[in-house]
């Protein structure tokens, strides 16, 4: 994997735990150029290898891409099939160098509905790199987070029936982690403009920092995700509490975590 400037611009420290990305505007990049949609597409695929390598060379821990979602089944099946040709290449191709690197990767969704030569890409990829420690990279197909939430809900309820969970004990911490992905989400930037979740990740965002490029994904680059973190780097994360509680507790005049 060739190296990409890992420098932020000044300021930008301060980076997310989490990061979560809509790739929007593949379509209409296409389009634009006269294009089939298609090749928006794959084009799209560049900027998917151009944003993993920046954000494994800044250290951001966990990377979430939406790459097809539960409601995308209903485009033209031409469209459908040829992102599903595209996934199943990406992984085949850059699985081996994302290992290289200590890539771990995890499809999130409900794979069951996927081809079986594709489930079986995703069962060889997700078992070569299941040891690795470095970034997680979460590729969400046929992912939604309403499906995501139903699907946790019934694991819950029967562990309940089970007698392996105590209903009057269920916490926010159970409900996490029974979804296909259990971490908050601190960053989540939507490409394309559009001001929509488009059913992404509805529990891990609830405190996160949104921010919407007008970029379409196909040219979003380090660059611009450099811009991204900037925003990330200037918010004050408050989480229900004033400024001036978080500024006690960074003095550690104040133990937030004390009723």
């Amino acid at each position: 994997m060739t190296a990409v400037n890992s420098a932020l611009p000044d300021g930008a420290a301060k980076l997310p735990r989490h990061l979560a990305v809509i790739m929007d505007g593949n379509g209409r990049w296409a389009q634009a150029r006269g294009q089939m949609r298609l090749k928006g597409h794959q084009a799209g695929a560049q900027a998917v290898r151009t944003v993993i390598k920046a954000a494994l060379m800044r250290g951001i821990p966990i990377l979430t891409l939406y790459a097809f979602s539960s409601e995308n089944w209903k485009r033209p099946a031409a469209e459908v099939n040829g992102l599903m040709t595209l996934l199943a290449r990406a992984l085949k191709e850059h699985a081996a160098e994302l290992h290289q690197h200590q890539v771990k990767i995890r499809i999130v969704g409900d794979v069951s509905a996927l081809s079986t030569p594709l489930q079986r890409t995703i069962a060889r990829v997700e078992e070569l790199t299941s040891q690795n420690h470095g970034m997680t990279l979460n590729i969400a197909i046929n992912y939604g987070a309403r499906p995501e939430i139903t699907a946790a809900l019934r694991k819950l309820i029967q562990q309940v029936q089970d007698g392996r969970l105590d209903l009057s004990a269920l916490s926010e911490a159970d409900i996490s982690a029974a979804l296909y992905v259990p971490q908050d989400v601190d960053l989540l930037i939507r490409t394309g403009g559009e001001f929509r979740l488009s059913n992404f990740l509805l529990w891990q965002c609830a405190y996160a920092e949104i921010y919407v490029s007008r970029v379409l994904w196909p040219d979003f680059d380090e660059i611009e995700l450099d811009k991204a973190l900037h925003f990330f780097a200037g918010r004050e994360r408050r989480f229900g509490m004033t400024s001036a509680q978080l500024a006690q507790a960074a003095s550690g005049a104040v133990d937030l975590t004390q009723p």
